[in-house]
């Protein structure tokens, strides 16, 4: 059967650049790929497989020269949703509390530096200038792989916010403790709660979706957190441009994206986004946290989704968390 992508391709063909030729059916059904740019992602892998096997091949026709890749227009991007002030402290507290200092500053950075995880987990200590109160940007880490390069093959020096080196001089502080105690050899600045580096985003993907669920706050992936820190730096009033360069966008980029956070803000909303910015502690995250925040009854959460017979309360969440946190399973997730 058909993908969805494979059908709209078919449909449009040859009336619309954006839709590619047919392809294999081993190739449209081999994942049941259901985005733009799942299928892009997936082809680009298969066109540089072949193309690499088939070098020693010259006198045969590679199968995979003909596919194309689907045109990524602005409706198939998700939508920018960034967390306000009190939904981010209360995750911050919150991720501190049940997974450590490791792993709460980890979280509490990326809200106030936008970085990529692949560049965050990255980071080694030479990266940083405290001097200057600067961070490196130059390399990542792609499934356990060290790539000299970042996503967009730019290296960049981020200027960071008071709350941010705050963060980082506490890591760092922490990463001396592990050192001296013998849990730590390695010079990522970024580490697991037992001190081995963190190859994997789904170590701290998993901890990151247990928390706004558990505190009732509307669900949104890690990456909201980098356009959380966007958004917040463009209603405090900062330079556009120098938003798009401190995050590693091209300025076209910024404007497609993020234009419409320029000027929809209140000034209770830019008051709270200062005074985060600059907040040198989690003394904020206490207070703040005293306030709840509104759920989203339409958002379906594991705890909902629970198999027949079972139940996923919270209670039972904790519980089941109880090994996670101790390391014993690194990825629990609750029944489909």
């Amino acid at each position: 059967m058909r993908s969805t992508l494979a059908q709209d391709a078919n449909r449009d063909r040859g009336t619309c650049r954006d839709a590619p030729p047919p392809t294999p059916p081993y190739i449209r059904n081999a994942q049941g790929w259901r985005t733009k740019k799942t299928y892009n992602n997936g082809i680009s892998a298969l066109r540089c497989a072949f193309e690499f096997g088939f070098k020693n091949f010259p006198d045969r026709k590679n199968p995979a020269e003909g596919l194309d890749t689907f045109r990524i227009k602005k409706k198939d991007l998700p939508p920018v949703d960034p967390f306000n002030v009190m939904e981010a402290e209360a995750i911050i507290q919150g991720v501190h509390e049940e997974w450590g200092e490791a792993i709460g500053n980890f979280d509490e950075f990326r809200l106030f530096t936008g970085l990529r995880q692949s560049e965050q987990i990255a980071l080694k200590t030479s990266d940083y200038d405290p001097r200057k109160g600067t961070l490196l940007v130059l390399r990542g880490v792609v499934i356990g792989v060290d790539r000299d390069r970042t996503k967009t093959s730019e290296d960049r020096i981020v200027e960071l916010c008071p709350r941010a080196r705050s963060v980082l001089d506490r890591q760092l502080q922490l990463r001396d403790a592990h050192r001296r105690a013998g849990k730590l050899d390695h010079d990522f600045i970024f580490f697991k709660t037992d001190g081995d580096p963190i190859r994997a985003l789904d170590y701290v993907y998993t901890r990151w979706r247990y928390v706004p669920e558990s505190r009732a706050i509307r669900y949104r992936e890690p990456y909201h957190a980098r356009h959380t820190s966007v958004t917040w730096n463009l209603m405090v009033g900062k330079n556009w441009i120098w938003v798009a360069r401190m995050h590693g966008h091209s300025p076209e980029v910024m404007m497609k994206k993020y234009a419409k956070w320029i000027d929809q803000s209140t000034e209770e909303d830019i008051d709270a986004i200062r005074v985060a910015l600059a907040a040198p502690a989690r003394a904020r995250a206490r207070a703040l946290s005293a306030v709840p925040a509104v759920p989203n009854d339409a958002l379906e959460s594991p705890r909902t989704r629970a198999a027949p017979g079972k139940t996923w309360g919270r209670l039972s969440w904790r519980k089941k968390t109880k090994d996670w946190r101790s390391g014993r399973d690194s990825n629990p997730r609750p029944p489909a």
